[in-house]
């Protein structure tokens, strides 16, 4: 069996999970996000315990069986808890800002760069860290935000200039070193 596919998911308390067929819904505090399973994954709820389960031994089921679990176990942590990401700018004159929920990065274009945030995310600006922080309740709507986000302008490796993960380390490499004769 699938190590990670055969643990059970705990509910926390105000967390509601509904299913039907292969359609898994869940509630929390937070907001609601749904699945649709793939075919030959089924899921049982007993009381706060949800388990997955597989029809077969293939390896593509076992995948499958893994894959569920995780995503479902993401829907749970973020209708509870939720999902984050920090991003850190970093250069000489890089900045960014909210005007209402947009946000305003000035990265070195000769144009200030707009970003709506897409439903379920929320942008959170420090100015004096430099740090965006991007939040929701869906953990991959949340990572494809940051990624984008980064992808305006990711690290340089000369200077080490532009946007990057909080905590991220950035390979530097060496300038010229001096004008060969």
């Amino acid at each position: 069996m699938s190590r990670v596919g055969k643990s059970p998911i705990v509910l926390p308390a105000g967390v509601k999970l509904a299913i039907s067929g292969r359609q898994v819904d869940v509630r929390g505090p937070k907001g609601g996000l749904s699945l649709q399973c793939a075919e030959g994954v089924s899921l049982s709820q007993a009381e706060n315990t949800v388990t997955v389960a597989r029809t077969n031994d293939s390896p593509g089921m076992r995948a499958l069986h893994g894959t569920t679990r995780a995503l479902v176990n993401n829907m749970v942590l973020g209708v509870s808890a939720g999902w984050h990401k920090v991003l850190q700018i970093e250069g000489v004159g890089y900045r960014s800002e909210l005007q209402g929920k947009t946000l305003v990065m000035m990265l070195g274009y000769s144009h200030p760069v707009r970003i709506d945030p897409p439903a379920g995310i929320d942008f959170e600006v420090d100015l004096k860290a430099r740090t965006i922080t991007i939040r929701g309740i869906d953990r991959e709507l949340v990572g494809q935000t940051a990624a984008n986000l980064r992808a305006w302008r990711p690290p340089e490796p000369y200077k080490g200039k532009g946007v990057r993960y909080l905590g991220e380390k950035v390979r530097r490499k060496a300038g010229k070193s001096g004008k060969a004769k």
